[in-house]
């Protein structure tokens, strides 16, 4: 894959990452959660759904193809457990869902944090490698390290560390050489997802005082710092973006606000695109855009206009209209079209159909090739 080739993407049209978990694998895993059946059975079946779902991906017309995360629970968790020094447990309270009560899984600091080059993402990778045609990207997700600053979970780690420096600047370098590692796989295309960003949104609005206030930006800033360290040195042609999301859990959500608190944090980000929630009025206007647009010009954004938690199909001159609405923050070349998120963020999935998920990227791709021709 050349430096150019790598470089388009993002693509005029994209995808967040994960997908509906068909019948077929959700029974596998309840049976391997049941110790019905063994993790290499578990395995298999995650190999011939993952092989379904990237051959779906480019019939639709996809770039870049994921394997629909199938061989997580969470979107987040899974990946965070599997560093040194880290560890899954229950918290005994649910995520504060909109209308929603999720599982109680959460990860802990037991040690320093440090790069693990056995983590199980990296084999799922070379899967995935193994069964994409020439031409075709892998895009690989992962969570955005200012994850393990969310839910007190920064805190546990303070048993660890003499200062919060030291912690960040560990957890910068264990980041820095596991997308490293999945380069030297063949990765030339990575995201990460972060709902940090939408949590200081309603944190900064909702600030009680200056003293709460200056503590979100300070964890704005720290997240600024670690992402920036991670991505320092590595090849020129890795295409990195981050997804911020507003909370993605059976077609509920998390957090409110438009993107104004933290655009001045984003847009020092060193990435390559920004996947952007646009899909209603929780999301706020398009001018912040032009906060983030301003540092880069070669910057793409990519507006998640197409929502993926719900089944109502957007019109393809609705898309053309608000589009249209951005430019006046950024140039039509440097926008792109997405889902604003994923189908299925944990393996319980939104509340649409694997049919209607088709739908809404038959939708991204067939509204992006109206607008933009057929180029890339």
């Amino acid at each position: 894959m050349t430096v150019t080739a790598a470089k388009q993407a993002p693509f005029r049209f994209d995808q967040v990452g994960s997908f509906l978990r068909p019948t077929k694998l959700k029974r596998a895993r309840e049976k391997f959660d049941s110790g019905e059946i063994d993790k290499t059975a578990l395995t298999q079946v995650e190999n011939e759904e993952i092989k379904k779902i990237v051959e779906k991906q480019i019939q639709s017309g996809l770039k870049a193809v994921t394997d629909g995360e199938f061989r997580r629970s969470w979107w987040h968790l899974d990946f965070l457990a599997a560093l040194n020094g880290v560890e899954s447990y229950s918290q005994n309270a649910s995520y504060k869902f909109q209308g929603a009560k999720t599982r109680d899984t959460n990860v802990r600091f037991v040690d320093k944090v440090s790069y693990n080059p056995e983590h199980p993402f990296f084999e799922a990778f070379k899967f995935m490698q193994s069964i994409v045609p020439e031409g075709i990207l892998v895009k690989q997700t992962i969570p955005s390290p200012t994850l393990y600053f969310r839910d007190h979970r920064s805190n546990e780690a303070d048993h660890c560390y003499a200062t919060r420096e030291a912690f960040l600047a560990d957890l910068a370098t264990a980041y820095h050489q596991t997308i490293q590692r999945f380069y030297d796989l063949g990765c030339r295309y990575l995201q990460l997802d972060d709902t940090t960003w939408a949590f200081l949104i309603d944190q900064i609005i909702n600030a009680k005082n200056a003293e709460e206030k200056a503590k979100n930006e300070q964890i704005a800033e720290d997240g600024v710092t670690v992402i920036n360290e991670a991505l320092k040195r590595l090849p020129e042609d890795l295409t990195v973006t981050t997804h911020i999301c507003r909370g993605n859990f059976r077609s509920t959500f998390l957090f409110s606000g438009g993107y104004a608190p933290v655009a001045k944090y984003l847009a020092r980000l060193n990435i390559d695109g920004y996947f952007l929630e646009y899909d209603n009025e929780r999301s706020g206007d398009f001018a912040p855009l032009g906060e983030l647009f301003k540092e880069d010009s070669n910057k793409k954004v990519v507006l998640g206009l197409v929502t993926s938690k719900f089944p109502e199909l957007e019109s393809v001159v609705g898309l053309q209209k608000r589009i249209e609405e951005a430019t006046t923050y950024v140039p039509l070349k440097n926008l792109c079209l997405s889902t604003q998120c994923g189908f299925a963020s944990t393996e319980e999935g939104n509340k649409l159909t694997e049919a209607q998920q088709w739908k809404k990227i038959e939708l991204v791709v067939a509204a992006a090739k109206k607008i933009w021709g057929n180029a890339d």
